[in-house]
């Protein structure tokens, strides 16, 4: 009997759900949006019920020398919890939520989801209350705030880590901790928590539960504007063109309080045709704001310099209480993004991460530049094909930059925008022309991150190599994470990829040097819009080694940081039936839809999701 054999008939015998491939379970559970891990196949998957139920599985995986790969919500962009051998252990079964409006905090499973906590203040009608969580709802919550975690109030409450007060988790040698915010910050379990914080996914043991606070809005009457907005800026002159550019300058440096929350997103899709005629490029608006609708009005005309996106802007936004916020808006939002993750979308997709400050105009201007050159190659490399270019800057500082960098293994508290590159295609031929492209344009924007390698390891970077990925996610923390790695997990038994490493032999500790700014500044770069398109298929895994080698040639920094750098169908409701009822009665069911559901998404437009009810909650 093999050791998967083995362990599958334990597990069994422990009566804990496990099944292998062909079974229905196991087939729903490693179904993926991304075709790129379309063959992805574990051993089997197991999904625990209880904290016991993950004890054992890690004891008899650990003494048979089975890998674990832990999953959560399952949106590891670069499909980090996705597992093609070994256990799958998906923690969809542990989603338990427990609002306590006495203290002021939530506690959670290691299995729940962003839906799952939201419904809590949904049902309770809890106006004026905010959980510091993410934007989509079927995010998992451990990875999120495990990998420091960017949510629409970032800006106001800090970091969806820094709301964090104890969390409960099972490590490699299958003892159950738990550890505090107030535990002494010197001691093993103080450690462990400031890791947590940031560096937690993955690296020391599978989270069972945690207990997060909640946050109170400053609006009196618990109220929250929120909107959306698709502009497609006439880019028929170099006249028009200088508009573009110089109203997001404009936007991405100006000083925003605290309260708003602006995302954007710049869109080139092949597939779409041009309503205008004249403008290829779309920028994609998401506003979160804490605060009156007049106030967000003159905030908007005080900023935003183009007439018609500050009038677009204060026309799609709305005020609403902040429970129909959760229930409805984010899911409206998203809806693109939402509908990407799941399996019904048959679409190939790659990223990558940057971390950006906005204190140099001419650096942003030089960003988006960039952006505006690269989208015009895109479109004239690959014409009549169907694929999508975006570029996502999430809305970070406030709050989040408040406090050192040293303060929580999430370092780069001083960003004001978590950026990534997103390229999606449907064609599978495609793939080399995709990545040779991303390649490019990572190399061309990669100088503007922070220390010139930043990256957030919630947008994780598939490319990174062995020897850049801890400093650019966690630059000058990675010490001492990897002196926490030692307490924790001496035997490395939670090694990944991208993981956290055990420090080294004293004898090959990294040797921090300096490098001057001259060099710091001039990457030698040939950009995306000298590219050829090419008809050749490369090898996967050579080809990105070989990309990401180059990308990270030559310009290194090391030591000092600076900043050089189930079913789907529309559902008519009223809102206050929509906000309760039908919250209530949706979310615990809430599965992942079935890899052949009747939804589906173009990548040119298509089915927009308006609420939970159509994400089967």
């Amino acid at each position: 009997m093999s050791n998967t054999d083995e362990i599958i008939k334990i597990l069994k015998d422990l009566k804990i759900p496990v099944f292998k491939a062909g079974e229905e379970p196991y087939e729903r559970s490693v179904a993926t949006s991304n075709l790129l891990h379309r063959y992805s196949r574990p051993a089997c998957v197991v999904q625990p019920k209880n904290a016991t139920h993950v004890r054992n599985v890690i004891n008899e995986a650990k003494a048979r020398g089975i890998s674990i790969t832990i999953k959560n919500g399952g949106h590891s962009y670069a499909g980090f919890s996705t597992a093609d051998k070994g256990i799958s252990l998906d923690l969809c079964k542990m989603k338990e939520v427990t609002l306590d409006m006495a203290t002021k905090t939530v506690t959670l499973q290691g299995g729940a989801l962003w839906g799952h906590a939201y419904k809590t203040l949904v049902n309770g009608r809890h106006d004026g209350y905010i959980i510091n969580g993410g934007r989509c709802p079927t995010v998992g919550v451990s990875g999120f705030t495990l990998g420091g975690g960017l949510g629409p109030f970032t800006r106001m409450f800090g970091m969806g880590c820094d709301t964090l007060q104890s969390a409960t988790l099972i490590t490699a040698s299958g003892t159950e901790v738990t550890v505090k915010k107030t535990d002494d910050p010197k001691s093993d379990k103080g450690k462990l928590f400031w890791a947590l914080c940031g560096a937690g996914g993955g690296n020391f043991g599978v989270l069972v539960s945690m207990t997060l606070k909640l946050q109170q809005l400053s609006n009196p009457d618990g109220h929250v504007v929120a909107g959306r907005y698709t502009w497609y800026p006439d880019l028929s002159t170099p006249a028009k063109i200088t508009e573009l550019t110089t109203t997001m300058n404009n936007f991405y440096t100006a000083d925003w309080p605290d309260q708003l929350t602006i995302d954007s997103s710049w869109l080139c899709e092949l597939a779409r045709s041009d309503p205008t005629g004249h403008s290829p490029i779309g920028v994609r608006f998401l506003v979160y704001y804490d605060g009156n609708q007049q106030s967000f009005r003159d905030l908007i005309d005080t900023h935003i310099t183009h007439p018609e996106l500050a009038k677009q802007l204060k026309r799609r936004s709305l005020v609403e209480k902040s429970t129909r916020f959760l229930h409805e808006t984010l899911v409206s939002q998203w809806s693109e993004e939402t509908i990407k993750a799941f399996p019904t979308n048959r679409s190939y997709s790659i990223y990558s991460s940057f971390v950006f400050k906005n204190n140099n105009p001419e650096r942003i201007s030089a960003i988006t530049g960039l952006i505006q050159s690269e989208m015009a190659a895109f479109r004239a490399l690959y014409p009549g094909e169907t694929a999508l270019l975006q570029v996502t800057w999430i809305h970070s500082g406030g709050q989040a930059s408040r406090k050192p960098r040293s303060a929580t293994a999430f370092r780069w508290r001083d960003a004001v925008y978590h950026a990534y590159i997103m390229v999606q295609w449907e064609d599978k031929w495609l793939e080399g022309d995709m990545r040779e492209f991303l390649g490019r344009f990572r190399v061309a924007l990669r100088p503007y991150s922070m220390m010139k390698e930043a990256a957030f390891i919630n947008f994780p970077d598939e490319t990174l190599l062995a020897d850049v990925q801890e400093r650019a996610y966690y630059g000058n923390n990675r010490q001492e994470l990897q002196r926490v790695k030692h307490i924790w997990d001496k035997d490395n038994y939670w090694n990944w990829v991208q993981g956290v490493k055990l420090p080294p032999p004293k004898d090959k500790e990294e040797k921090a040097t300096e490098v001057t700014s001259s060099v710091r500044f001039q990457p030698e770069v040939r950009p995306v819009s000298s590219m050829r398109a090419s008809n050749v298929l490369y090898a996967e895994t050579s080809f990105t080694e070989s990309l990401a080698s180059s990308s990270w040639t030559g310009g290194r920094v090391i030591g000092k940081e600076e900043d050089v750098v189930h079913q789907f169908g529309p559902v008519h409701a009223q809102d206050e039936l929509s906000t309760d009822v039908l919250a209530a009665e949706q979310w615990d069911s809430f599965e992942h839809p079935p890899a052949q559901s009747t939804l589906t998404f173009s990548m040119g437009g298509g089915q927009v999701l308006r609420g939970l009810t159509d994400l089967g909650f």
